[in-house]
């Protein structure tokens, strides 16, 4: 079989796959932004997150409003009555009239209330969770950033292996062409071509409503148009996962996970709540006093007229005797919600070291993935060059030389997917463990490409 004087496939190939990655990189330069950038963006944008932000800000407040309880209260009362009297039998001008002011100030301190006390600490028991609540908000957002900036990346290198691989075949197609009209190939051999062809068009054809709708997910997050993220430096270092073991990642996550402390602080409530039941039956003791100022004028008042002055200071005790059965029952209701709060802190611990364990094997499985993908890319690399050589020579069809130009691809765009799934894993190893802060972003952001 004559050679085909042509390039060689594996040089278009690889030509190919550079010229399309550096047409991204160029379109993108100039507005591409970093991952640290569009969380910040993120953090000012999105409504689940601040939502949480203003809920954990409503919660100092209501703490607040719990600690008035135990804070003296004062409150001044003005009053004016005016009356008028008409004897029996007298006439209009017989008539009796006078007014009546009063002033004064009243105030009201609880010296005793168990009640009182118990809602004060868990409104402040409310406040913990409400932190753990932001923080858990928080970490969510760090997760979906990274998630969908990294599937944006996903489908752009999706796209342009999809468009290099479709520019391989275009060659490997005029080539079997050729080939078929000087008589040295079958027309099987442009048919195939032609199929795999077709294939890759409707390939690249989905890689791009692809992008197109991972781009849209990453504009709605951060509240921009059009945004560009970079790529990773090259060559891509992947961090190791550190510690190394995942006994301590179990350790961590069941002391610093937030689900686990809100569940923790749940019961804590629980505890107060039967306490708090249990003052039903306890006395309340209240100190009270006022000043105040009583002016009468008129002829009704005309033995009693002028400003009278009063002050008074008082302790009462209130003590319940019979309730009916209610503090009694409350008692209860309280001690089996207790039991539940209890059981939901189990089921928490449980989830979490469940979570932690199943994302530290997850990223395990990815690192090992990547390197094997690296090798196979290589493999395949090898491969192709041995089928195009075979295929110059008569010992390889064109099908095969199809079939390894595709396998070449498909094993660098599982590749690149690999890479980006062992980060936002990564991400997500440490939100099971309680342990993603913003600062794991900024350590991402620096295997980004500057």
């Amino acid at each position: 079989m004559a050679a085909d004087r042509r390039p060689s496939l594996p040089s278009l190939a690889l030509r190919a796959s550079s010229l399309a990655a550096a047409l991204c990189l160029a379109l993108g330069s100039a507005q591409a932004q970093s991952l640290q950038e569009l969380y910040d963006a993120a953090r000012a944008f999105d409504a689940t997150y601040l939502g949480a932000r203003a809920v954990a800000d409503s919660a100092q407040y209501k703490y607040g409003q719990a600690e008035a309880l135990n804070r003296p209260t004062l409150g001044l009362g003005v009053s004016a009555t005016r009356t008028e009297t008409d004897p029996p039998g007298s006439l209009p001008r017989d008539r009796f009239g006078g007014t009546q002011a009063q002033a004064g100030l009243s105030a009201k301190y609880a010296v005793f209330n168990r009640s009182n006390s118990v809602t004060i600490e868990q409104a402040r028991r409310n406040l913990e969770i409400a932190t753990a609540d932001l923080e858990s908000a928080e970490q969510d957002l760090i997760v979906r950033v990274a998630q969908a900036y990294f599937d944006v990346l996903a489908a752009q290198d999706t796209l342009a292996t999809s468009r290099a691989n479709k520019t391989a075949i275009a060659e490997q197609l005029a080539s079997a062409k050729r080939n078929f009209e000087v008589g040295t190939a079958t027309i099987t051999d442009t048919r195939e071509a032609q199929a795999k062809y077709d294939l890759a068009v409707a390939n690249e054809l989905g890689a791009d409503n692809d992008l197109r709708v991972k781009r849209v997910t990453l504009d709605q997050l951060v509240g921009r148009v059009n945004v560009q993220p970079k790529p990773l430096a090259q060559p891509v270092a992947l961090p190791a996962v550190q510690p190394a073991e995942v006994d301590p990642w179990v350790t961590q996550a069941e002391e610093l996970h937030p689900g686990v402390r809100k569940a923790r602080v749940g019961l804590d409530i629980a505890r107060l709540e039967i306490d708090k039941a249990k003052a039903g039956h306890l006395p309340t003791v209240d100190l009270s006093g006022s000043l105040g100022a009583l002016r009468q004028s008129g002829t009704l008042y005309a033995a009693q007229s002028g400003t009278t002055p009063s002050a008074s200071i008082g302790v009462s005790l209130s003590l319940p005797l019979y309730t009916g059965g209610a503090v009694t029952n409350r008692i209860k209701e309280t001690v089996a919600l207790e039991e539940k709060s209890r059981n939901d802190l189990d089921f928490a611990r449980r989830s979490v070291i469940e979570g932690t364990r199943r994302a530290f094997f997850g990223v395990q499985s990815l690192q090992a993935q990547v390197k094997a993908y690296e090798a196979a890319e290589a493999s395949s690399k090898l491969a192709l060059e041995a089928t195009q050589l075979g295929y110059k020579v008569g010992v390889r069809v064109n099908l095969d030389v199809l079939n390894a130009l595709t396998q070449l691809y498909s094993t660098q765009q599982s590749l690149a997917k690999a890479r980006y799934d062992v980060l936002v894993n990564s991400l997500k190893l440490r939100q099971a463990a309680g342990q993603l802060k913003p600062e794991d972003v900024t350590a991402i952001n620096q295997l980004l490409a500057k």
